[in-house]
């Protein structure tokens, strides 16, 4: 059949995506850390601040700051909400076990948390590699093998 199309998917490399989902769930944590608790559970306005002038240059050293904080937190929480959306898309069981072992505010190690969801210890693992391929795919951070090494 010369009129046939072959794909070839690129091969994941298994422990720089493992690596990866594992910095973005840090990364989450701390952020949560650096937001004040009041303004977590809230939805915030996006911020625009129009210009005095058609140069849109500021004039106000203060109002440049502003700007910049409202930014960087305005990028924290957008980074927070994009954890969560991709948390939240997987199954029950595995959202308890990605919230216990990296999203909790209270560190647990992984024995604790399959003797406390009573699964064996060889089973959470499994299903924890397939959770992190899930949320490296769902937050876009899985890795490939390069087919030419450099």
């Amino acid at each position: 059949m010369p009129n046939q199309i072959f794909f070839i998917l690129p091969e994941i490399d298994r422990e720089k995506t493992k690596k990866a989902v594992e910095v973005a769930l840090e990364k989450y944590r701390f952020y949560l850390l650096t937001i004040p608790e009041e303004m977590l559970p809230k939805v915030t306005a996006s911020y625009s601040l129009i210009p005095p002038a058609f140069t849109n240059k500021y004039y106000s050293s203060t109002e440049s700051v502003v700007i910049d904080k409202l930014d960087r937190e305005q990028e924290r929480l957008d980074y927070i909400e994009w954890i969560r959306k991709a948390v939240n898309r997987l199954t029950g069981r595995e959202r308890e076990i990605i919230i216990k072992r990296y999203l909790s505010d209270e560190e647990m190690y992984d024995y604790e948390i399959y003797n406390q969801i009573g699964l064996s210890e060889r089973r959470y693992y499994r299903q924890k590699a397939r959770i992190f391929y899930k949320l490296a795919f769902l937050l876009k951070v899985e890795v490939y093998k390069s087919e030419h090494p450099v």
